[in-house]
């Protein structure tokens, strides 16, 4: 393939910068620094080698990248993605179908970016905490509070934020956040100096208090170095099914069982793998995680790259339950309730009837029992939410039990006429069960829904309300005791009412 000779030289500065001094980073001195009153930004290193060095080209090479993304499922359970970064010619479409696993619409509190150094040698991690990123699509924020806090209690992450000043494993990272989350997500971005699983450890545990589902972590990373085509698919299929046992063991044993492999020209199963070991070592624990290799691909793919020297790349995606559901629904399963909630709906008000569920042809996620809440909105203003906590019934039948209860018997709204649904939108809240707290400040807002009960009154808001609405807690539970139990702004704060929280699994047309 023709290209000038200006495009070669792009080419070839971001597969080879990506690559060098990958195993061997050069030892500097530890150099300790506290955040400046003035903030310094740290400017792009590699916009223009690695990927367009204007906006509306990285803007364009986006919309490309993502284009050929393959469909997410579970986006609302993903915690953490794994994904390359290398220069967006060789690795953009893995990186995009990784980051296509997040939910573009939820509000992360804090999006964590982890690599590697590749020119430095430290004993833990350098957290940039002096100041913003800045990409050609403009300045993302760093949660500034967050990255000192931890440099400050920490000392294996509180390196010379100068070291990330000319490294691109985090940057690269970063138009993908700007173009695929929420505008104005704030990053932290860390970046390992250590090889030793001991000190990668220590990160982890100074991590894991925020390795929750209002956060996201990107780990970024590239796999075998310099094999030939073939030797490359497999040994990144090893490391991929090492990380994917979720045992920090197993992704060392197969780091290592690569370099003893003999294959001509491997130097590297995985260059950053301390980073993805640093992950695992804050998931081995945990209940119900899973982790999903979502799209591979190496240089040698790429119409730039060659076959007999290769870079491979993985996008993997870890996902967990939401707290408390005990289980979870692909996107194909989702749309087939939503369908089933919305031809209900339209079936009952044109004839009456409710249609056949026929649920031995159903999924088994969808005829499983569970509560449910159906809430419609019109041009995203409420229309009707009404639902049934017991989970007594398949969820199915409870939610065509609630599609037509919440188009016809909410007291606030008039019926809902068949002309309407064209204009409504239909969300749908799968309940967990509910757990009675003694305490108020059990409650965590926008994870947590609250059931208000005194005597014969009572009242719920759905987790979504307090997001929606931006109440804090004292507002969350005096508009349910007021508005919906109808005992007064304070009654929550009676002895003799019961507060229940219960979480919801939510998603919508």
């Amino acid at each position: 393939m023709k290209t000038t000779a200006a495009k070669v030289r792009f080419l070839a500065a971001a597969l080879m910068l990506c690559v060098s001094s990958a195993c061997h980073p050069r030892t500097n001195s530890t150099v300790i620094m506290s955040a400046p009153d003035t903030l310094i930004n740290r400017q792009p290193a590699v916009a223009g080698q690695f990927y367009p060095g204007t906006s509306a080209e990285l803007q364009q090479t986006m919309k490309k990248l993502f284009a050929k993304a393959p469909e997410a499922l579970n986006r609302a359970e993903v915690k953490a993605i794994i994904v390359p970064h290398a220069g967006y010619v060789f690795s953009g479409e893995v990186a995009a179908a990784a980051f296509n696993q997040t939910d573009p619409l939820k509000d992360y509190k804090t999006v964590f970016i982890i690599g590697c150094s590749h020119r430095n040698s430290y004993a833990g991690a350098s957290v940039y905490s002096i100041g913003n990123y800045i990409t050609p699509f403009g300045e993302a924020p760093v949660d500034l509070e967050t990255a000192r806090k931890l440099s400050r209690e920490n000392k294996v992450l509180s390196f010379d934020p100068s070291y990330q000043q000319s490294e691109h494993s985090v940057e690269v990272q970063v138009p993908f956040v700007q173009y695929f989350l929420k505008k104005g997500v704030k990053i932290v971005p860390i970046l390992l100096g250590t090889q030793d699983p001991s000190v990668c450890r220590k990160i982890a545990e100074a991590l894991k208090p925020y390795f929750t589902h209002e956060n996201l972590f990107v780990i970024s990373t590239d796999f075998s170095h310099y094999p030939a085509y073939d030797d490359a698919v497999n040994v990144d299929k090893s490391i991929a099914d090492a990380i994917c046992t979720n045992k920090p063991g197993k992704l060392i044993d197969a780091v290592s069982s690569c370099l003893k492999s003999g294959i001509e020209n491997l130097a590297t199963g995985c260059c950053s793998w301390p980073s993805v070991l640093t992950l695992i070592y804050m998931t081995e624990d945990l209940d119900d995680v899973t982790f999903k290799k979502v799209v591979y691909r190496n240089s040698g793919d790429s119409p730039y790259g060659e076959k007999d020297r290769v870079v491979g790349y993985w996008g993997i995606a870890m996902s967990q339950p939401m707290q408390g559901e005990g289980f979870s629904m692909t996107e194909g399963e989702k749309q087939q309730l939503l369908g089933i909630a919305r031809s209900t709906i339209s079936e009952y008000l044109k004839n009456g009837k409710i249609p056949d569920g026929s649920a031995a042809k159903l999924p088994d996620a969808l005829v499983q029992k569970a509560g449910a809440f159906v809430t419609l909105r019109k041009h995203g203003d409420l229309r009707g939410c009404i639902g049934h906590f017991d989970a007594d019934q398949p969820l199915y039948s409870i939610v065509q039990q609630m599609a037509i209860a919440s188009s016809t018997q909410d007291y606030r709204f008039s019926q809902v006429q068949p002309e309407e649904m064209k204009d409504i939108e239909i969300e749908i809240s799968v309940l967990t069960p509910m757990k009675k707290i003694f305490s108020v400040n059990e409650i965590k807002l926008g994870r947590d829904g609250i059931y208000i009960r005194k005597g014969g009154r009572a009242g719920t808001f759905l987790p979504q309300v307090a997001t929606e609405t931006g109440w804090g807690l004292e507002d969350f539970l005096g508009h349910c005791a007021r508005d919906k139990a109808g005992f007064g702004w304070d009654g929550w704060k009676d002895k003799d009412t019961e507060i229940f929280t219960y979480q919801a699994y939510v998603f919508s047309e």
